[in-house]
C-alpha cells in the first residue's frame, strides 16, 4: 500500500479556512495542499465528507454514500455564474462572530442559510452532458438519497420512522407519487451531489498532481435516520414496525463507564452474505474513486460486533456476536486486490480480531496516547510495531497530545515523559507534543499521520470530538 516511509497530517475539510463558516473544496484548500507538498507531506487524511447529521457528527450522516453540501464552495459557484457577490457578500455575514473569525464551525448557521443559496445556484442551473453523466453513474445509490432527502423536507425533517406507512414500508405506489409531485426537490439533491462530487474530485486532482495522497475515513455503520437504512432495511436488525432491535456500540471499559451507545442499527450479515456482500463491495468501490486510500472504522466489528437491544439506555447490557468474518474480508480483497486499505483495529483486540488483521493484509491503527495507559495490558509502545501499520499521536476521538499531559492521570504522564526522555523543566526542555511526534516519527511503522492541532502545540480547546458527549465543541475545531 505504501511504497516508501512517508508522513502526512489529519485534518478535517470542515476545520480548513475560509469566510463561509466552514471548510470547503476551494481555494483555502489548495492553499493547504500547496502547504503539504512544501512540508513534505505525503499524505493528508480527513474524517468522513457525507452530510452530518445527529449531533452534527460525519460518522451519523443520512448517506453512506453522499457528500456534505456544505463543503461545497461557495465562491466557484460565484465564478461559475450560478452565484452573484452580493449573495456572497450576505453569505459571509450570515456566520456568527465565532464562525467568523474562523474559529469554530457553526452547524445551526449552515442549516439556515446555505440550502437556500444552493437552491438559488440550482434556479440558474444548465445541465449539460456532465452532468447527465454523473446522475447515470451514481444512480444506484442517488435516485434513493434524493427521494429520501426530498420527502424528508415535505415531511419537516422528522425521522423516516414517523413517516406515513406506505412512505415507511416503500410502497411502490407511495413512491411514484413522491416522484412526480417532489421533482424539482429530487432535481435539486441531485444538483447539489454534482456540485460537491465535482469540486472534491478536482481539489483530489490538485493534489495528487503536487504528490498529495488522500485518506478518507469510512464508518462501519450507517445512521438510523438515513436513505441507506430505509432503502435497504431487509439488511438491518429491524422489527416488523422497521424499528431497531439491536443497536451498536462499545462495552464498558476504563475510558467509560457505561460504555458506549452509538445507536446505529446492526447489520444482518447472513443476508448481506448472500449476495456476496454486493452493499458492501458498492461502497467500497465507491469510497475507492474518491480517496487514494481508505480508513475503515471500527474493523474489529467484522470479525465480532457489540450489540445492545434497542431499547436499553446504555451499552452495560450488550453483548459481543460473530460478525462475517474471513469471508468478508475475503470478498473485500477478491473484489479490490490490492486496494490501499487501513483498517481502524482499535479498541477491545481478542487473538481473533488479530487473526483477522494479519489475513486482511490491511495495516492496522498504532495510537500513542494508549501507549501509555498504565491500566491497559494491550502496549501500543512504539518498540512493539511492526512495519505494516500507521501510527498517531492521537485521532479525532482523542484529546490533542499537548491536552493529553495536561488531563492524564499522573502515573501515565509519568510514564510517558520516562520514555520520552521528557525532562522535568517543562519551559526549557522539549515541548511534550513534540516528543510524541519524535516517537512516532522515529517508529518503524511505514506511515506516521499527526492530527495538525499537535503540529500547532495545541492543548484541549482544539480536541476535535469528545466520544460519548452530545453537542458542545464536538466536531466544531477550525
Amino acid at each position: 500500500m505504501i511504497e516508501q516511509r512517508a508522513a502526512g497530517i489529519l485534518l478535517a475539510v470542515s476545520s480548513l479556512d475560509g469566510h463561509w463558516g466552514i471548510g470547503a473544496f476551494g481555494k483555502a484548500a489548495r492553499r493547504w495542499v500547496d502547504f503539504l507538498a512544501a512540508a513534505g507531506q505525503k499524505y493528508w487524511q480527513i474524517l468522513p465528507l457525507g452530510p452530518t447529521g445527529w449531533g452534527d457528527s460525519p460518522y451519523q450522516s443520512p448517506s453512506a454514500f453522499a457528500l456534505s453540501p456544505y463543503y461545497i464552495d461557495p465562491e466557484a459557484l460565484a465564478e461559475g455564474g450560478l452565484l452573484t457577490a452580493p449573495e456572497l457578500e450576505t453569505l459571509a455575514g450570515t456566520a456568527s462572530e465565532e464562525a467568523a473569525s474562523e474559529e469554530a464551525v457553526d452547524y445551526a448557521a449552515l442549516y439556515q442559510n446555505r440550502e437556500p443559496l444552493l437552491r438559488r445556484a440550482f434556479s440558474r442551473f444548465r445541465p449539460g452532458a456532465g452532468y447527465a453523466r454523473f446522475i447515470a453513474e451514481q444512480d444506484f445509490w442517488l435516485a434513493d438519497y434524493s427521494l429520501f432527502m426530498a420527502v424528508k423536507r415535505r415531511q419537516g425533517a422528522r425521522s423516516w420512522l414517523e413517516w406515513d406507512e406506505p412512505l415507511l414500508r416503500r410502497e411502490e405506489e407511495a413512491l411514484a407519487h413522491c416522484r412526480r409531485d417532489y421533482a424539482a426537490d429530487l432535481s435539486y439533491y441531485s444538483f447539489e451531489q454534482y456540485l460537491a462530487f465535482s469540486q472534491w474530485r478536482s481539489l483530489k486532482a490538485y493534489a495528487n498532481d503536487r504528490g498529495v495522497s488522500i485518506i478518507g475515513d469510512m464508518p462501519i455503520y450507517t445512521a438510523m435516520d438515513s436513505a441507506d437504512t430505509w432503502a435497504g432495511s431487509d439488511y438491518f436488525q429491524l422489527d416488523e414496525r422497521k424499528r431497531p432491535l439491536r443497536v451498536a456500540g462499545c462495552p464498558p471499559d476504563a475510558f467509560a463507564g457505561k460504555g458506549q451507545l452509538w445507536g446505529n442499527p446492526l447489520y444482518r450479515w447472513d443476508r448481506m452474505a448472500e449476495t456476496g456482500f454486493a452493499w458492501w463491495i458498492a461502497r467500497i468501490r465507491a469510497a475507492l474513486s474518491l480517496y487514494d486510500v481508505l480508513r475503515i472504522d471500527h474493523f474489529r466489528g467484522f470479525e465480532s460486533y457489540y450489540s445492545i437491544d434497542a431499547a436499553a439506555p446504555d451499552a452495560v447490557g450488550g453483548e459481543w456476536v460473530k460478525g462475517p468474518g474471513l469471508a468478508f474480508i475475503n470478498a473485500v480483497n477478491g473484489a479490490f486486490p490490492g486496494a490501499a486499505i487501513i483498517a481502524e483495529d482499535l479498541g477491545y483486540l481478542t487473538p481473533e480480531v488479530r487473526a483477522l488483521l494479519r489475513a486482511s493484509g490491511f495495516p492496522g491503527m498504532k495510537v500513542l496516547q494508549f501507549a501509555f495507559d498504565t491500566r491497559e495490558p494491550v502496549s501500543y509502545m512504539p518498540y512493539t510495531y511492526e512495519r505494516n501499520c500507521v501510527v498517531y499521536t492521537g485521532t479525532h476521538d482523542n484529546d490533542t497530545a499537548l491536552g493529553w499531559f495536561g488531563s492524564a492521570r499522573p502515573e501515565d504522564a509519568a510514564l510517558a515523559r520516562d520514555y520520552l526522555g521528557l525532562s522535568g523543566d517543562a519551559a526549557h526542555g522539549e515541548p511534550p507534543q513534540r516528543a510524541f511526534i519524535r516517537a512516532a516519527f522515529s517508529s518503524v511503522a511505514d506511515l506516521a499521520i499527526i492530527p495538525m492541532q499537535d503540529h500547532l502545540g495545541l492543548g484541549s480547546a482544539a480536541r476535535m470530538n469528545r466520544p460519548s458527549t452530545l453537542g458542545g465543541s464536538n466536531w466544531r475545531w477550525r
